[in-house]
């Protein structure tokens, strides 16, 4: 993967984008699957550009997805594939994020990354390790792998907030807390709302509480 990832696009709605919210979807889904969430968003954000792309490879379970690197408890994958798919991933969501603010004329600090299931693996991932720190990371329903690395690998601290169904089948609500605690632990001003009755999904709390922090980070 050579950061040339295939993408959807939103405008900003004023016709100047000032700001950015990227995307990041779920294994076996694509980047249309959340670019929908613009539209309750963007009259809120009428400066914001909206950016979904597809994850780098075909998905393994899916043929019609993407994932952004394989899981061996989905789809028979090893452990070593899915350390090389992450790290290619990695690789490939920070030269994305590059090009993307490099077109669109968006400095780093005006923008957000939202993230659902291994997507928030994805922002959770990049966000603390690049050199300049954004405006911030929402975490729907995802983990933050390999925790504890976080703290020698830190270099910037943007602010951080984790959403998460307490009837999630897929990823554990456990996950929740124990990412919040891992980046608490680096200093990263963190934030968390539970929404309860929910699997894994985004309920309208979610997405009320999603903006509300969009709002103040690049409103």
């Amino acid at each position: 993967m050579d950061g040339e990832l295939k993408f959807e696009r939103r405008a900003a709605k004023s016709g100047a984008a000032r700001s950015m919210v990227m995307f990041l979807h779920g294994y076996g889904a694509n980047g249309a699957d959340l670019l929908g969430l613009a539209d309750p968003l963007a009259d809120h954000l009428p400066d914001t550009v909206f950016v979904a792309p597809n994850a780098p490879e075909p998905c393994r379970n899916n043929p019609f997805g993407f994932q952004w690197f394989p899981i061996p408890r989905l789809d028979g994958s090893t452990p070593d594939e899915m350390t090389d798919g992450f790290a290619r991933a990695e690789n490939g969501l920070n030269a994305f994020v590059d090009r993307c603010l490099t077109a669109e004329g968006v400095s780093a600090d005006r923008l957000v990354l939202v993230g659902f299931s291994q997507g928030s693996m994805m922002a959770l991932q990049i966000a603390p390790r690049r050199t300049e720190a954004m405006a911030g990371v929402v975490a729907f329903s995802g983990r933050l792998l390999n925790p504890e690395r976080l703290m020698s690998e830190v270099v910037v601290r943007p602010p951080v907030l984790l959403v998460h169904g307490d009837q999630d089948e897929m990823v554990p609500f456990d996950e929740m807390g124990l990412a919040g605690n891992a980046l608490v632990a680096a200093g990263m001003e963190t934030f968390g709302h539970v929404m309860k009755g929910t699997g894994h999904g985004i309920a309208p709390d979610g997405l009320s509480v999603a903006l509300a922090f969009l709002k103040d980070r690049i409103g």
